[in-house]
C-alpha cells in the first residue's frame, strides 16, 4: 500500500490558526493547480479510533452520497496515534476517494486539530464530527438542511427537543450542566446563543470564521467559533448522544480545567480595556473631587457632615459622569446629541451609582463581618467589584444605543 497517495495525505499547515477565505492546498501533481472549492468539508478529529474509524466512515460517506453527491470531502486529523489511526484511515481512500488523512506529528490537541483540517478544506460549509460515534452520523443531513435554509451555523444539540445522552451518570449530567451554567454567568454574550454550547458536532460556514485569528483551548471549539466568528442565524437540531461502541473516553478533569481558562480568555478578549482604563482614571479623579468638595463644605461652610458628605458625592457623581460623557464613551454620546438625552444619560449614570454604594456596604459587611477578612482588604475587594460593576451597566444602560436623534 502506497501511504503517501496524492491528494489523500495532506500536509500540516504550520501557519497560524485562521481560516482562509478560499482552499490554498495545491493538488500533488502540480504546484500551481489549485483543487476545485466543493460545498463541504467534514473534520474527523482522532486519536487512537482505528477502531472506530472505518465505521464512521462508511455511515458518513453512504450518507452523503445520497444527499450531495460528489460535493463534499471527509477529512481525518490524526496525532499520530499510537494505533496508527492515520494509516487504517489513509488505507479507506481506495474505497472512499473522497477522504483525505493528515497526520499531525508535533501538534495536539482537539480544537486544533479541527482548525487545522478547516484549513486545508475545499469545502463552502466546516463541519466537525467526533470519530467514536457518539455523535450519530444521521443527524449530519438535518444540520446540513439547516444551513441550506440560510443558517450561519448548525449545531447539534442535547437540549433540545429531540435531544438528550444515554446512560449518563448522574454525576456527569450534574458537571455537563454545571460547565453551561459557568459559561452563562462569565460569557453569557457567546454561550447563552446556543442551548449546547459544549457541543462538538455542528457546521459553520466558511464565511463566517474566514479571516479571523482562532485561539481555542481544549475541547470545546464552538465556543471558540461563536465567540470569534460573525455569527448571526445559528440553527439547532437535537441528538442523542451515544455510548462509545470502542475505544476509551478521553474526558478527564483536565478537559473542565481548560474550558473555564477558555471562557475567561475569550472573556478578557471581549472586554472594552481601553474604554475600561478610561473609566478608571475617571473614577479615580472623583475621589479628589467628592474630598475637595467635603472638606469645602465642612471646613469653610460649617455644613453638618451627612450633608457634606450627601452633597460632595453627588458632585463627584456629577463629575465622573460629565468626564465619561465627554472622553470615555464620547464616541456613543456624540450619536445621542441634545440637552435631554444627556439628562437620561446623567439619571441613569446616577442611579447605577448608587446602587454600587449600597453594594459596596453590603460587600464590605458580609466579608468582614461573615467572613472574618480583613477590613481593609475586604473595602478594597469591593471597590474592585463595584468599579466593575459600574463600568459593566453603565455601559449596557447609560451609554447604550438605544435612542438617536
Amino acid at each position: 500500500m502506497d501511504l503517501n497517495q496524492p491528494n489523500h495525505l495532506l500536509p500540516v499547515p504550520s501557519n497560524p490558526l485562521e481560516i482562509p477565505a478560499a482552499p490554498t492546498i495545491a493538488l500533488a501533481s502540480s504546484t500551481d493547480a489549485r483543487e476545485p472549492p466543493i460545498y463541504f468539508s467534514l473534520i474527523i478529529p482522532t486519536y487512537n479510533e482505528c477502531k472506530n474509524i472505518k465505521t464512521i466512515v462508511e455511515k458518513l460517506s453512504q450518507l452523503l452520497d445520497g444527499s450531495i453527491p460528489g460535493d463534499y470531502e471527509l477529512i481525518v486529523v490524526d496525532d499520530d496515534s499510537p494505533d496508527r489511526t492515520w494509516e487504517v484511515a489513509l488505507s479507506l481512500t481506495f474505497d472512499y476517494p473522497q477522504l483525505r488523512v493528515m497526520r499531525r506529528e508535533y501538534e495536539r490537541g482537539l480544537s486544533t486539530a479541527v482548525i487545522r483540517g478547516w484549513q486545508v478544506a475545499r469545502g463552502e460549509v466546516l463541519g466537525v464530527i467526533d470519530a467514536d460515534l457518539q455523535h450519530p452520523p444521521e443527524t449530519l443531513l438535518q444540520l446540513l438542511g439547516e444551513i441550506q435554509r440560510g443558517a450561519d451555523l448548525a449545531a447539534a444539540s442535547r437540549h433540545v427537543a429531540e435531544g438528550g445522552v444515554s446512560d449518563w451518570s448522574v454525576v456527569r449530567r450534574f458537571l455537563s450542566r454545571g460547565a453551561q451554567t459557568l459559561g452563562l454567568v462569565i460569557l453569557p454574550g457567546v454561550v447563552g446563543r446556543v442551548s449546547d454550547p459544549m457541543s462538538g458536532y455542528f457546521m459553520v460556514r466558511r464565511t463566517c470564521i474566514a479571516g479571523k485569528m482562532l485561539n481555542p483551548a481544549g475541547y470545546k471549539i464552538l465556543i471558540e467559533v461563536l465567540g470569534r466568528g460573525n455569527i448571526r442565524w445559528i440553527g439547532e437540531v437535537g441528538y442523542v448522544f451515544q455510548e462509545r461502541q470502542a475505544g476509551e473516553s478521553k474526558v478527564t478533569w483536565k478537559q473542565y480545567i481548560e474550558y473555564l481558562r477558555h471562557l475567561v480568555r475569550l472573556r478578557i478578549a471581549r472586554w472594552p480595556m481601553g474604554r475600561f482604563l478610561r473609566f478608571g482614571v475617571v473614577g479615580f479623579s472623583g475621589v479628589f473631587v467628592d474630598m475637595g468638595i467635603f472638606y469645602l463644605l465642612r471646613t469653610l461652610l460649617d455644613f453638618g457632615l451627612t450633608r457634606s458628605a450627601m452633597v460632595s458625592s453627588e458632585v463627584a457623581i456629577i463629575s465622573n459622569f460629565l468626564w465619561n460623557d465627554l472622553w470615555t464613551f464620547g464616541d456613543i454620546s456624540k450619536r445621542q446629541p441634545g440637552k435631554r438625552q444627556r439628562l437620561k444619560r446623567l439619571l441613569k449614570f446616577n442611579t447605577i451609582c448608587l446602587m454600587g454604594l449600597i453594594l459596596n456596604v453590603l460587600l464590605v459587611n458580609l466579608m468582614f463581618n461573615v467572613f472574618g477578612m480583613n477590613e481593609y482588604l475586604a473595602k478594597l475587594i469591593a471597590i474592585a467589584t463595584v468599579t466593575l460593576w459600574n463600568f459593566w451597566i453603565n455601559m449596557k444602560l447609560s451609554w447604550r444605543v438605544t435612542d438617536v436623534n
